[in-house]
C-alpha cells in the first residue's frame, strides 16, 4: 500500500496493524475491553509504545481476563508496577481492575459489544477523511460513550479516548479515502 494512512509511518509494525487491524469492526466483548484498556494506557504516549509493549500487557495482565483482573488487589498493582514489559502507571493499573469489575456488571446487564455498538447503530460510521486535518479527535458520539462508561465506574476514558477506540475497533472507518485500506474497511463494515 503506497498510499496508506501516513500516521503509522514506516515501522513494520505500525504498519502491519494499520493494514490488518486498525478499523476493524470487533464485535468480541473482551476484545472491545481490551482495546479500550489499551487506549487508556495509551494517553500522553505515542500509540507505536503501547503496541510494541502490547504482548507483554497481555501477559502480565492474564489475557485480559476481567474476572480475575476484577479480583486483584494491592498486591497485583505492586507486581504491575514493578513490570518493565508494560507502561507503570499506578492510576491506569488501579483503573484497569476498577474497569474489569465495571465490564463485568455491563457485560452481566446487557453484553459490552452491544452496550458500545449501540451507539453508532450496530452499524460502523463510514466517514470519508481526504486528509488527517478532516479527522476529529472527539465527536458527538464519543463523548456519550465517555459520559456513559463514566457512569457506569470506568476510568481513563474520556472523549478523546474513546474516539481513538471506535477508531481502533472499527466502530468508525476514518481510514483516509486514498488509503487502500479505506475501501476494504467500508466493505467490511456493510457486512457486520
Amino acid at each position: 500500500m503506497t498510499d496508506r494512512c501516513p500516521w503509522c509511518g514506516t515501522d513494520p509494525l505500525y504498519i502491519a496493524y494499520h493494514d490488518e487491524e486498525w478499523g476493524v469492526p470487533e464485535r468480541d466483548p473482551r476484545a472491545l475491553w481490551e482495546k479500550l484498556i489499551l487506549e487508556g494506557f495509551q494517553a500522553g504516549l505515542s500509540w507505536i509504545t503501547i503496541l510494541k509493549k502490547r504482548d507483554n500487557f497481555r501477559r502480565s495482565f492474564a489475557g485480559f481476563d476481567p474476572a480475575m483482573i476484577a479480583s486483584w488487589g494491592e498486591g497485583d498493582v505492586a507486581r504491575l508496577m514493578a513490570d518493565p514489559g508494560i507502561v507503570r502507571h499506578r492510576g491506569k493499573i488501579e483503573g484497569t481492575i476498577r474497569s474489569a469489575r465495571a465490564y463485568l456488571a455491563v457485560e452481566e446487564r446487557e453484553g459490552f459489544a452491544g452496550y458500545l455498538w449501540k451507539h453508532v447503530g450496530h452499524h460502523p460510521v463510514q466517514n470519508a477523511p481526504r486528509s488527517m486535518a478532516d479527522i476529529p479527535a472527539e465527536t458527538p458520539v464519543s463523548q456519550a460513550i465517555s459520559k456513559q462508561l463514566k457512569a457506569d465506574g470506568f476510568t481513563f476514558c474520556g472523549p478523546t479516548i474513546v474516539y481513538a477506540f471506535l477508531q481502533a475497533a472499527g466502530m468508525v472507518n476514518d481510514h483516509l479515502v486514498t488509503c487502500p485500506a479505506h475501501a476494504r474497511i467500508r466493505a467490511l463494515g456493510e457486512t457486520a
